[in-house]
């Protein structure tokens, strides 16, 4: 029920559409139920023994003042004019619901598309990204199928079942109580398949998740697979994933299939019921030929209905295993969240102090632990040690992608837990090891630092990174398209890009993480050249293993282990023939 009301919740806004809509389906189901009069009129007026049961006196006693061929052609004109009317109301309603249901659609894959963007980089480690795709993509859709094939389906039905079973017993109540003997067998299908048909759709939204999360991984790394020729291994688990959701798929497929045929064998009992019993009663003069056709099509109006609660039922069960999987996202909290009192964090001139701060990603396995330092603005500070001593992860808490469990980080003197991560990210700029680029032009990945970023600007930045010259000899300059996370651009040109995305920021503290560590000398060099015009007046935090281009920055921490063993400047570290001194030889020899 909870669910329901959360779904009911997204299509509050679209209440006076939803009525309109079921009330243009009111009037087309009404017309449905007087299509199969005109025949029922022909056999017992024209074709029939013209009887005294017939289908309605009243139309009896009105049809009579016409002779036999206006009957028969005013019957065939209400015939068009009926599909006419009723295609018309059915379309509108139609169109009415799948367009209600499509925003309703958009709208829930934006919350859950913002619900991810805003969950912590701790979720996103957890998980696999093509899980979290299809839930965007596929698993949203649910909720239309609850809409359109649910709750309106459902209304549809129940609406017509009321007007045919009026009409029907009006008819003759005998033969309504011999068709709906089933109805109670025909729900307790319903019932057992629906159960079966939710846990087997979970199973298979399960495996397709996994099927797209292998393919994606697979192709996003065609490079690496085919440096190592790793083409059939690859392709050996993504048929593995295949087959899992293969097998899910055909047990969800025969369930379906089962549960088609029972409820197409208890409609065709109630069926062979009414054609036993109605016989009789054509026989013996209780009812005309007319009354019987039109009974006999209410009938397989009857059972159309009921077929399509089944049918929704089975629709609604997977419906609601894709919408629990969309709500387990959107139910999650931020692991990071604001302060219920965080404020934005003023314009800093970026001074950082951290003080006796531990951090590990799994409870009891630290990464960092005790680290204690001040940082004054303006100055360049690098952080350097062996691989797994923490670096990366200690830049990582300053914009809080990870909160520490111990101690305090301060900008100014602030606690980043008491201003906005909006705010706090805002005056961070960030330059990592592999630049990340978005699948668009050259102009719009530089002007992801600042999106309201005039063409001057965007050139203006480009030349400090030393970018500018060989954007233009790109095929379509600033509006050459780069390519998924950049591939048709070499390591320094996505590192230049990064670098006047950070320009254009215009930060005042400036995150280096491995800036230089993928290049060659030559790039390196010019890359190094940009980033110390960019590193001029921020405080810049550098994280590198080149020691040679650190070596006269204003202040080095070595971490160890994830403590601070060793700090102060190159030479001053070198004179200590410590562990400072002892990378510096290896990186020598």
């Amino acid at each position: 029920m909870n669910l329901l009301r959360r779904c009911a919740n997204y299509f509050r806004p679209h209440w006076a559409g939803t009525c309109m809509a079921l009330f243009l389906m009111l009037i087309a189901n009404a017309l449905s139920l007087l299509r199969p009069w005109p025949l029922a009129l022909l056999l017992d007026q024209v074709l029939g023994t013209k009887s005294s049961v017939t289908v309605s006196s009243f139309l009896t006693h009105y049809i009579t003042q016409f002779d036999t061929q206006q009957i028969i052609l005013w019957l065939a004109i209400a015939v068009i004019a009926l599909q006419a009317i009723w295609g018309f109301f059915q379309f509108f309603h139609t169109w009415i619901l799948v367009k209600i249901g499509l925003r309703v659609l958009l709208k829930l894959r934006a919350d859950l598309y913002s619900a991810l963007q805003n969950l912590s980089l701790k979720f996103h480690d957890a998980r696999r990204s093509g899980d979290s795709t299809f839930r965007v993509t596929y698993d949203t859709q649910s909720i239309q199928t609850l809409y359109n094939r649910g709750f309106i389906t459902i209304l549809s039905a129940a609406i017509s079942l009321i007007l045919m079973f009026l009409i029907m017993w009006r008819c003759s109540w005998k033969l309504t109580l011999v068709s709906l003997a089933v109805t109670p067998l025909l729900i307790w299908t319903i019932y057992y398949f629906a159960n079966r048909i939710r846990q087997e759709s979970i199973d298979v939204q399960q495996g397709e998740s996994n099927v797209l999360a292998k393919a994606q991984e697979g192709l996003t790394s065609v490079r690496i697979v085919q440096a190592f020729g790793r083409q059939r291994h690859e392709v050996r688990q993504f048929i593995h994933e295949c087959e899992q959701s293969l097998s899910a798929n055909l047990r969800l497929t025969f369930t379906n299939v089962s549960s088609s045929f029972v409820v197409g064998f208890i409609t065709a009992l109630g069926t062979a019921c009414l054609f036993y019993v109605g016989s009789h009663q054509v026989l013996s003069g209780e009812i005309s030929i007319g009354t019987f056709v039109l009974f006999t099509s209410y009938l397989v109006m009857l059972y159309q209905p009921l077929e399509q609660l089944s049918y929704t039922g089975w629709a609604v069960a997977g419906a609601t295993a894709g919408l629990q999987r969309v709500f387990e996202i959107l139910d999650m909290q931020d692991d990071i969240p604001d302060a219920p009192q965080a404020r934005p964090l003023p314009s800093i001139k970026g001074h950082i102090k951290m003080e006796n701060v531990a951090f590990g990603y799994e409870p009891n396995h630290p990464v960092l632990q005790n680290v204690t330092f001040k940082i004054e603005a303006g100055k360049t500070v690098a952080f350097v040690g062996g691989t797994g001593a923490g670096k990366s992860t200690l830049l990582s808490l300053i914009p809080r992608f990870y909160e520490p469990q111990q101690g305090t980080i301060e900008i100014d003197a602030h606690n980043i837990r008491d201003v906005t991560k909006r705010s706090l990210r805002a005056q961070i700029s960030l330059v990592l090891q592999d630049t990340l680029l978005l699948s668009t032009t050259v102009r719009e990945n530089i002007a992801y630092g600042k999106l309201r970023a005039t063409q001057e600007q965007i050139i203006e930045a480009a030349q400090a990174a030393q970018a500018h010259d060989f954007i233009m000899s790109l095929p379509q300059g600033y509006d050459t398209p780069v390519g998924e996370r950049g591939v048709r651009l070499s390591g320094g040109q996505r590192q230049r890009i990064g670098i006047a995305r950070a320009f254009l920021k215009d930060a005042p503290i400036l995150l280096l993480d491995e800036p230089t560590s993928a290049l060659d000398a030559k790039t390196e060099s010019e890359i190094m050249d940009a980033l110390t015009r960019l590193m001029q007046g921020r405080t810049t935090l550098i994280v590198t293993h080149r020691l040679a281009t650190i070596h006269q920055v204003d202040h080095i921490y070595v971490l160890e282990k994830g403590q601070i063993v060793e700090s102060g400047n190159g030479p001053e570290l070198l004179a200590k023939n410590g562990v400072y001194s002892s990378l510096w030889r290896s990186l020598k020899n």
